[in-house]
């Protein structure tokens, strides 16, 4: 093994999305524009929560918490993939491949029990409203961000922890537009379909896990408020609807990736795509605009800027 790691290459190519140069001029624009609208939006979305103080409750507390880690998740592949597709050459250095993992991992882990907890809220605020504020005190809150951060910075490093140890002696193509564990270790330059599996079941596991917590939450949320109100149901069947939009976004790619036992190349690079860019770009728009309360604080905020331009 040590004598492997001495002649370990110090530097991956990406193949990227696609070998056409106007598509990869194509999808330059269009994924610069995506980009700037996930910035701009989400942390737009961060300063309205904390400026807003009709916005400072339990659930935009986690909105925003949400917005910040899609805006990290986005920014850990998407500015390289947009600098890689005016470049014939597309490399990463060996350093800068297993951060893109560890990030790539720490942020999507969070995220996915970060979700867990806004269902919880929502499950509090519909199932028991006269014990919301008891429940959802100010120190539960910061507890439940501090778990999704906590568990994706374990499931992070443990996957980093085997892949940092592998010999890279072989081949440095990675057949994507960034560092990802299944692609990573295929490259290894040991018999690595055992650990592939195992790595790939700790993420599927952990997506796995995560959905169907939801997904339970969710369905017990709908039938409790069915049983009791009828209003009460149109209500809560939309305030989830939202929740589950998200959700499915979310965990559909995480878990095709982690838990389909057929690898096809180019569905997975759409999926990458789909999670690394489209799901945080909607996002802010599911929560925002199907929000009432968000809409208002939004117009709040144009009125107010507006009057501070108009005396300035």
């Amino acid at each position: 093994m040590a004598e492997l790691n001495h002649s370990s290459v110090s530097e991956f190519v990406l193949l990227g999305l696609c070998d056409s140069w106007e598509l990869q001029i194509f999808f330059f624009i269009l994924i610069l524009v995506l980009y700037l609208v996930i910035v701009v939006g989400n942390i737009f979305i961060v300063i309205l929560v904390i400026t807003d103080s009709h916005l400072h409750s339990p659930m935009y507390f986690l909105l925003a918490n949400l917005s910040f880690v899609d805006l990290w998740l986005s920014s850990v592949t998407t500015p390289k993939m947009i600098t890689d597709l005016l470049k014939e050459n597309k490399t990463i250095s060996f350093e800068g491949c297993m951060c893109q993992i560890l990030f790539v991992h720490f942020v999507g882990g969070g995220e996915m029990v970060l979700l867990v907890a806004m269902a919880y809220d929502r499950y509090v605020a519909i199932c028991k409203p006269l014990h919301y504020t008891v429940i959802m005190s100010q120190r539960r809150c910061i507890c439940l961000v501090m778990i999704s951060w906590t568990i994706g910075f374990v499931h992070s490093m443990s996957q980093l922890a085997v892949i940092i140890e592998l010999p890279f002696c072989g081949p440095r193509v990675v057949n994507s537009f960034f560092c990802d564990i299944p692609l990573v270790i295929e490259l290894a330059c040991i018999d690595s379909y055992s650990l592939g599996i195992l790595m790939n079941s700790d993420s599927g596991i952990l997506a796995m896990t995560c959905f169907i917590l939801l997904m339970i939450s969710y369905i017990y949320i709908l039938v409790t408020v069915c049983h009791y109100s009828k209003d009460g149901a149109t209500k809560a069947l939309s305030t989830c609807t939202a929740h589950i939009t998200v959700v499915v976004l979310f965990f559909g790619p995480c878990i095709f990736i982690y838990v389909w036992p057929l690898n096809i190349t180019s569905v997975d690079k759409f999926l990458a795509v789909f999670y690394s860019v489209i799901t945080p770009l909607l996002n802010p728009a599911i929560y925002t605009f199907r929000n009432k309360e968000m809409k208002v604080s939004l117009r709040r905020f144009k009125s107010q800027y507006g009057s501070s331009r108009w005396n300035l």
